[in-house]
């Protein structure tokens, strides 16, 4: 048997240590948890995405009854980015949450389902997507996804 060591290297900031892009791309995810539908978890996440053009994209979970017809809220400012400017990539996304009225204390990573889709997209545009991860007391970046999803599955999966 070998064995390999997998690791993610995370940055983790304060807020005062970001761009001020960087801030207000986190301030706009937090504005966007109010909007989430979540009556089920109480769990909001919003996900604001910079795009290469500098348009500024947003979204929130979408809560189902029927479970898992739901989505979260970097999926759908993905998608929506990905449907309304089909051409342009993604730079820069933020993702914040809140239960309670309160912020999460510690940051908030992207599910599997998202980190996939976030995968995809910066495989289609060819260029890393820097993700914030924000919560009121600590915020964790990485510089691609594939620092949080190192064995990933993509199209050169598919070639065997």
């Amino acid at each position: 048997m070998n064995e390999r060591i997998v690791s993610a290297k995370i940055q983790v900031y304060e807020l005062e240590e970001l761009s001020e892009i960087e801030k207000n791309l986190i301030k706009l995810a937090q504005d966007a948890t109010s909007r989430a539908y979540a009556p089920y978890s109480k769990f909001q996440v919003g996900a604001a995405a910079l795009l290469e053009n500098g348009e500024i994209i947003t979204g929130t979970n979408q809560e189902n009854a029927a479970y898992p017809s739901g989505l979260c809220a970097e999926r759908v400012a993905l998608f929506f980015a990905n449907s309304q400017f089909p051409n342009v990539g993604v730079k820069l996304l933020a993702i914040a949450a809140q239960t309670g009225g309160s912020f999460t204390k510690e940051c908030t990573a992207p599910c599997g389902s998202c980190r996939q889709v976030i995968l995809e997209t910066e495989n289609r545009f060819d260029t890393p997507i820097r993700i914030l991860m924000a919560g009121s007391e600590v915020i964790y970046a990485v510089n691609s996804i594939t620092e949080l999803l190192p064995l990933h599955f993509d199209k050169s999966s598919l070639n065997g």
